[in-house]
This record gives C-alpha cells, structure tokens and sequence, in this order.
C-alpha cells in the first residue's frame, strides 16, 4: 500500500499536464469532467491510503533506498496527520471543481483547461507538502503550492486589482519561501541531513550538554516564518485579506479551507520532528511564541473582521482569527491540544468553505460582496441565507458542529484565561457573519453609515460573466455537502477518539489521549453561539453605538495595500518571533 503514496502527488500533476496539452483539442465540458474524475480519483486513493495508515506508511520515490542510513532520494510519510491533510485537500478541491462547473465566461479558444489545470497542480503540491518527509521538498511543494495561488488569485488577469492582489500575495508569500529555503541551509550545514527525523536527531546529537545556539535559532525563527506566512498569522497575515477579496471565490474556498491550514500543519509537523529534541527550541520558549503570536492572531483576527462590510474581507479576516486558535492549541504543547487542533481543523474547513462558496453566489447574483449595499436584496435566497447563517454558527463552535468539538477540546487543554480568548474571538467572527445574515438575506435593522475607509466591496464584478436570474444547483448544492460535513465531524460517534489516535500516534509518542464531547466544552460552544447571537442582534439593531468605526482606524490603516508595508511587517514578525524563543537560547 505505501507504494501508491506518490500517486497523490503524481495523479493530480499528470493529470494537469495532460489536460494542459489537450485542452486546446477538447471542448470545455470534456475538460471539466476531466478534471473533476482526476481530483475525484486522487481523493478516492486519499481515503483509501488513510484507512490503512496504522501503521504509518513510509516510501522513497523511485525506489532510491538508504543505503547504510543514507539516501539522496525523497522520501514521503503516510501517518495519519499526513494522509488526513491530503484527503482533506483532495476533497475541497473536487468540492471547489464542482462549484465552479462551467462557472467562469466562456474561456477563449486553446484555453479551456486553463483554471482546471490550476487547481488540479494546487490539489497535487498540498497533497505533497501533507506527506512530505524531509524539509526541502516541503519546501518545493511549498513553493509550488504558492506559485499556483498566485496564478488562480489573480486568474482575471483583465482586472487592475486582481493583478495588485496576486502581486502582493506573490511578493509576501516569495518572503516567506526564502525565508524558509535559507533556514533549511543553515539546518543542513549543521546535521548534514534533509530528511525531519534525521535533522532532529542531528541536532541533538551536535548540541550534545550545551542545548540550541544561534544557528539553531536562526534556523528556526526562517523556516517558522515561512510557514506563518502561509498560516496568515499576525503581523505575516497582511496578503491574506487582499488575495480573498480579488481572488475567484472557488479560490478562496481552498486558500481559506485546507491552504492556511497547511501552514499550521507545518507548523506542527516542522516542530515536531525537527526542534523539540534537546538540541532544538525548549518548549516553554515554543509554547512562549506560539500562544503570543496565536493570541495577538485571534485578537485582531476577531477586531478587523468586526469592522469588515466587503464579505469575502470579512471571511478572510475571520480566517486569520481561527488560525491564531489554531496556534494557541498547538502552542501549549499537549496531546489533547494537538487533537483539538486537528478536529477544529477539519470542521473550520468545510465551514469556511461553504461560507465563501454562499458569498460566491451573492457576488453572480447581485454584483456585489457589500454588506451595506446588499440590504434586504437577498430576501428570495432563502437557502443561501440558511447555510451562512449556519456558518455562522459553526464558526461560533455551536455543538454538534465539528469546530465545536475541536474547540471544546483545545478549550480544556489550555484552561484558564487562555478559554476566554476562543470563546471571544469565535462569537466576534460569527457575530459578524450573523449580522450579514441579518441584514442581507432578512433586511434588518437601518441600512449602516458608510465610513470613508472602508472597502465597500460595491464595484465588484460577477465571475459568471453576466448577472445569474437563477442559481445553478452546484452552487447551492456544494456548501450544504459541507456544512454536513462539517457537522459529521462532531456527530460522527468515535470519530473524534479515532482523529486522536492518529495524532497522538504520530507526533506525541503514542500518549493516551481522546477527543469527546464534554457538558464543559459544549456549554462553552453554546455561549459563545449565544454571544454571537447578541453582538450580531445589537449590530443591526444599534449599528452606531456597536460599530463605533473610528476607534479601529489606526488598526484598519495598517491593512495598507502597498506591498512595502507588508514586507516591513513581515521582518518585524520575524523579529518578534526570534525574540520569544531567544531566551532559551541564552539559557543554553
């Protein structure tokens, strides 16, 4: 069976390429239907691979053996953390190829296979960043990964700020990847190795008694920046608000459903196998940087996307939210932390993707993701506005939804004032999408004031090309399979004990621990629904007294546009991450 691992990277390429060379022979719907069996049969063999990874699975590519402990070929992992990220991946992008079923105007002659070919090389280098076993070709797969999000954000190249949104996503994220490929330089002057156990283990035996220096630490602050970067952790998170406003919205349901999510994977992953021995990062230093950096990420998250009436900035920015969560739980450095994290992952995937997927069809629908403009207009969209709305619930962790599950689970292990973070930046983020509920798809309340630095969101165009009078069923049809996706994360009995069992297996050294449904952890989801309930019921009801937008201005400022500012932001993110994890350092 671990001989098929290569094929989930190998399919999807294949796959592309072919269509790419026939694309300009065969007609549109031959190369959707393409496209949609390829990702279909990728993500079928994901499943399958997933459901024998105990014990987990191991393979160098092209049969390059080690010999006597050393190999010069690539080697990929199938635990289960590896495989559930590939078929989490697999799956959104054949959702993502469903959505966008003949969605975008009549592509010109030779080009029919253009964004079908995209989104099956972005399926392929995820899948093969999920299961990479050693540090460089995580990062080719990383840079392919990022090369493709370039190409899809700004996929209408006819459009100025589709061109500005990818520039400055492709110049932030390019960073990143340096930043990265250098720490990987610095790793392997010292160990020799490229491969992640072998890495840890050399760096452990090189520390010897004297524990981690600077180089150790350079390494680390590079290849964490790259992966944060990626994740759109504060202050590295600048590109991700402006590539979701630009980008198509099947884009966006994979760059804010499984992308950012494999940058806190790699975070997991990378510190797991390469830092956390004795010649790596102490842990309290680790624990130190991530909880600060996943606090100050929920917090602002939570403030921007408050302040948001363009929806897909509003979406994006509660992303960034959720992924300082997703750190904090990684951060404090317990087998149930990592298991929540997990189990919030897989939940906020198809809830956030089915959101983005209902913003898509306002945008076809109306020719507009504004908030204020959209009042009352959605009215007859009576099973969009269910569906966002239920997003809105499971962002907030309202029980049976699988974010709640994960989070009842993260919320136990940190405790403390550490519970009160999710419980507000969950009700924020979800207070905000109940509010849009509110007043688009119900009318509610007066119609806000403006203020003048706001992005409205009004001069967006439809990417069906003219204006839909009707709703194709795939549009409508893709985000309810994900919503109930979403909910069979916490409805599934075992499910969450299962998802444990992989996680602890593979990177907290077998530890005995479970993921259930607690009246603690369910209690908490519920308040924190209900707290969305009521931010969202004062907001439309008293827009002026909850908005309050100036005392956010200097906050909102920040998010600039000019890609210099970002890049500014991203040497000051590295510098705050060096200086957390310094002490431990100096300790040593």
């Amino acid at each position: 069976m671990h001989h098929l691992l290569p094929l989930l990277v190998a399919v999807p390429l294949l796959g592309a390429a072919l269509l790419v060379a026939a694309g300009r022979r065969l007609p549109r719907i031959a190369v959707e239907i393409a496209g949609f069996v390829i990702s279909g049969g990728t993500a079928a063999l994901a499943v399958v691979l997933l459901l024998n990874s105990s014990p987990p699975m191991v393979e160098w590519v092209g049969g390059w053996l080690p010999v006597g402990g050393e190999s010069v070929g690539i080697v990929v992992v199938g635990d289960g953390p590896a495989l559930g990220m590939a078929t989490a991946v697999s799956l959104l992008t054949l959702a993502a190829l469903a959505y966008s079923w003949r969605y975008f105007d009549e592509p010109p002659p030779g080009r029919s296979s253009a964004f079908t070919a995209l989104l099956l090389v972005f399926q392929g280098a995820m899948c093969g960043f999920a299961i990479a076993g050693d540090l460089f070709n995580a990062f080719v797969f990383f840079e392919l990964m990022s090369v493709t999000a370039y190409a899809l954000t700004g996929y209408r190249i006819d459009e100025a700020k589709a061109v500005q949104g990818a520039l400055t996503f492709g110049v932030v994220n390019s960073l990143g990847a340096y930043a990265m490929l250098m720490g990987i330089g610095l790793l392997y002057a010292r160990t020799g190795e490229l491969a992640m156990t072998k890495i840890g283990r050399g760096l452990d035996a090189a520390a010897g008694s004297g524990g981690p220096d600077a180089l150790v630490l350079a390494s680390f602050v590079l290849v964490m920046t790259g992966l944060l970067v990626k994740a759109a952790a504060v202050p590295f998170h600048f590109w991700l608000p402006d590539a979701h406003a630009v980008a198509p919205t099947p884009v966006c349901m994979l760059l804010s459903g499984v992308m950012v999510e494999l940058g806190a994977y790699g975070v997991w992953r990378v510190y797991g196998t390469v830092f956390a021995g004795p010649g790596g990062i102490p842990a309290a230093d680790l624990t130190r940087a991530l909880v600060t950096l996943g606090a100050l990420t929920a917090a602002i998250g939570a403030v921007m996307c408050w302040y948001q009436r363009h929806i897909k900035r509003l979406l994006a920015y509660s992303t960034v939210a959720h992924t300082g969560l997703f750190l904090v739980g990684l951060g404090v450095l317990t087998p149930e932390g990592d298991d929540g994290v997990a189990l919030y992952l897989l939940g906020h995937a198809g809830v956030k993707a089915a959101l983005f997927a209902c913003a898509g069809v306002l945008l076809d629908r109306f020719g507009s993701v504004d908030e204020h403009a959209l009042h009352g207009r959605a009215r007859q969209l009576r099973a969009t506005g269910v569906m966002f709305a239920l997003g809105g619930l499971g962002l907030a962790g309202l029980p049976p939804f699988g974010t709640a599950l994960g989070k009842a689970v993260i919320e136990e292990a940190v405790g403390g004032p550490l519970t009160v973070v999710y419980v507000a930046a969950s009700a924020i983020t979800a207070g905000a999408v109940l509010r849009v509920a509110a007043r688009v798809f119900l009318g509610l309340g007066p119609r806000p004031q403006d203020a003048e630095y706001e992005t409205s969101g009004t001069d967006e165009e439809p990417e069906t090309g003219t204006l839909l009078s009707r709703i194709p069923d795939t549009m409508t049809t893709v985000p309810a399979l994900l919503l109930a996706a979403a909910l069979a994360v916490g409805l599934v009995p075992g499910f969450g004990d299962v998802v444990a069992r992989s996680v602890n297996e593979a990177g907290s050294g077998g530890a005995d621990a479970s993921a259930h449904w607690t009246l603690y952890g369910a209690l908490l989801g519920v308040v924190s629904a209900a707290l969305a309930a009521v931010l969202a019921g004062l907001a439309v009801t008293r827009p002026r007294w909850v908005a309050a937008p100036d005392r956010a201005a200097p906050l909102r400022r920040l998010q600039s546009g000019h890609v210099g500012d970002y890049v500014a932001w991203l040497l000051v993110g590295a510098t705050v991450l060096g200086a957390l994890a310094l002490p431990g350092v100096l300790g040593g």
